[in-house]
């Protein structure tokens, strides 16, 4: 599978396909496994030297190192925190191999006060033993609500 600059040249046989619906689902586990606060589910979407780096300021390298942004983040959010949803839109995934993929996607959060925090996720994915997971991850917060019920990194 060859890396794409753009539509015209997108690679349109099956298993491209069938790694674009993966990689897609790999994004919606991480989502509603995190978001109902079952983190085994999400330790098992990262590879085990896997890199996070939250707003450019701190990289988490490694899988344990990872999972501490989500339980730091259960521990320290706001006590009127009933439910946390996050959505994703215009996941744009590029296979640069049968193993190797980037993606590029945005995410909205909602909460208790409603949209609580928007911004970008930039992706590495890999493939081992026919199973997609997260290399890495970037992600930028591009906004606020200033009644945010998460606290700002």
């Amino acid at each position: 599978m060859a890396q794409s600059s753009g539509p015209q040249d997108q690679s349109h046989d099956l298993p491209a396909a069938l790694a674009r619906e993966a990689i897609r689902d790999l994004v919606a586990r991480y989502n509603a496994n995190g978001d109902s606060g079952r983190f085994a589910q999400v330790r098992e979407l990262f590879n085990e030297d896997a890199t996070m780096t939250i707003e450019g300021d701190r990289t988490y390298a490694g899988i344990d190192e990872i999972m501490t942004i989500f339980t730091g983040t259960k521990s320290s959010t706001s006590g009127n925190l009933t439910h946390v949803r996050h959505f994703t839109s215009t996941h744009q995934i590029d296979l640069v191999d049968s193993t190797h993929a980037s993606g590029r996607l945005y995410f909205a959060v909602l909460t208790d006060i409603g949209l609580d925090h928007w911004g970008r996720y930039v992706d590495s994915y890999v493939a081992q033993n026919g199973r997609w997971r997260f290399a890495s991850r970037k992600v930028t917060v591009d906004g606020w609500s200033p009644h945010t019920l998460f606290p700002r990194t």
